[in-house]
């Protein structure tokens, strides 16, 4: 079976690298992928971003497979496009999609539904929110709505930063960001207290399997310091996901959200991902939700699922989820993201990369360390950097502190001008 993956970021490298190892699998297609992919023997790069053009080449070549990473494409209804021509997919369609491309339709779907989350307001006019950001106070968060990449959520810890997020997401519209009627609108939210975790599953319309528990780092800083980013590392399981937190997760807000989805006549199929604010007493809350796997959570999610992911994505395309039983490696994964120069706000591009270990895919002489790319390309044999996040270091171990040691090993190898990555992924695991 040929089998094409939509993407070209670190969690699309992971997805292509795991599908590769299935016996089923003749050939793995990566669209566009990036400088890693184009250096796996057994992935080819396909530099087509066009939903039309992609989906004609997929016709003709026969794909067997095709499975979404990113949020754009599925906004622009890649899913629909590939369905309508008898093509098998993995991912939600556009109208389910708007769980992710529109937060103000995410919010008012939860509140509708009854789904725990924050008190929220939407806005188009400055003066209201700004009236609004008065009377709820600091902290509070301010998001974009519409895609922004990671980068359109401020979690403002004085109003001055409120204030300020709301010029600059709604006054100016820096990001860019338009959301389904055109123009810039903003989701302003109380302030929610706790730990985070990322709660990832795999939904056919009607069953759902829980992928293992992750937990990514926001933070650009050691310690949670710094502006926020698409994360700058990951690891799996996470402890602060107790058996009673799982539970409560699936019952008051996974299942709630499909059969939700389900009743509004839009039924949800493809990875659904909701960031959760666990409180003291161990009760969720439903941050945001995502229509695709984490990045950088797939890398070490990946790293430690043992089962076929082709047996797992063909069954959640036939609507068989039902009949799958997820199958996990119990040791620790542990993922650092090492960055470009002047990320998140400008990343430079351009700079070589060199120290990445030959055998990255589960080599002896590494012990079980994989180096997936993202913001990485490959230039007459050079690879260099082309993104804000360029790689994400992931390795498995028996202690998350045995992950670390593992991990930082590899990276401190690893060389390109101005490159930065956290110190401390997985302390709160350590703790």
């Amino acid at each position: 079976m040929k089998v094409l993956v939509i993407g070209g970021g670190g969690r699309e490298h992971a997805m292509a690298w795991k599908l590769s190892q299935s016996p089923k699998v003749t050939k793995v297609y990566v669209a566009p992928g990036n400088g890693g992919t184009a250096l796996n023997p057994k992935l080819e790069n396909v530099s087509i971003s066009d939903v039309q053009a992609l989906r004609a080449w997929a016709q003709e070549q026969k794909i067997g497979l095709t499975v979404v990473g990113p949020e754009a494409p599925l906004a622009a209804g890649v899913v629909d496009e590939f369905r309508a021509h008898g093509l098998k997919i993995f991912g939600p369609t556009k109208a389910a999609a708007q769980l992710e491309s529109s937060k103000a339709f995410s919010k008012a779907f939860m509140r509708r539904h009854g789904i725990p989350t924050a008190d929220y307001d939407t806005f188009t006019d400055p003066a209201a929110a700004h009236a609004f950001v008065d009377r709820l106070g600091a902290p509070i968060v301010i998001k974009a709505d519409g895609l922004a990449a990671g980068k359109g959520v401020v979690v403002a810890m004085t109003l001055q930063e409120a204030h300020d997020a709301v010029d600059f997401m709604l006054v100016d519209n820096k990001y860019g960001v338009q959301h389904n009627e055109g123009g810039a609108r903003v989701v302003i939210e109380q302030f929610l207290e706790g730990e985070e975790a990322s709660f990832i599953v795999l939904c056919d319309g009607k069953n759902v399997v829980a992928l293992a528990t992750s937990q990514d780092h926001k933070r650009l800083k050691d310690g949670d310091e710094g502006p926020n980013t698409g994360g700058m590392g990951a690891y799996s399981p996470a402890p602060v996901v107790t058996a009673d937190v799982h539970a409560r997760a699936m019952r008051e807000i996974i299942l709630p959200t499909i059969r939700g989805m389900e009743k509004d006549g839009i039924p949800y199929t493809g990875f659904l991902y909701a960031g959760l604010m666990i409180d003291a007493t161990g009760h969720p809350k439903t941050l945001e939700f995502n229509c695709r796997m984490g990045d950088p959570e797939t890398q070490p999610i990946l790293m430690r699922l043992k089962s076929d992911l082709v047996d797992v994505m063909n069954a959640a395309v036939d609507g068989k989820l039902d009949q799958i039983e997820l199958q996990w490696d119990r040791r620790i994964a542990l993922g650092v993201v090492m960055a470009a120069h002047g990320y998140p706000e400008n990343p430079r591009k351009g700079d070589a990369i060199t120290g990445i270990p030959l055998g990255v895919v589960n080599d002896e002489a590494l012990d079980h360390a994989v180096v997936f790319h993202a913001g990485t390309v490959l230039k007459d044999g050079q690879l260099q950097v082309s993104g804000g996040r360029v790689l994400c270091v992931t390795a498995l171990a028996d202690t998350v502190k045995l992950a670390q040691q593992k991990v930082y090993e590899v990276a401190k190898a690893i060389h390109f001008d101005g490159a930065q990555y956290r110190r401390d992924i997985g302390h709160r695991a350590v703790k």
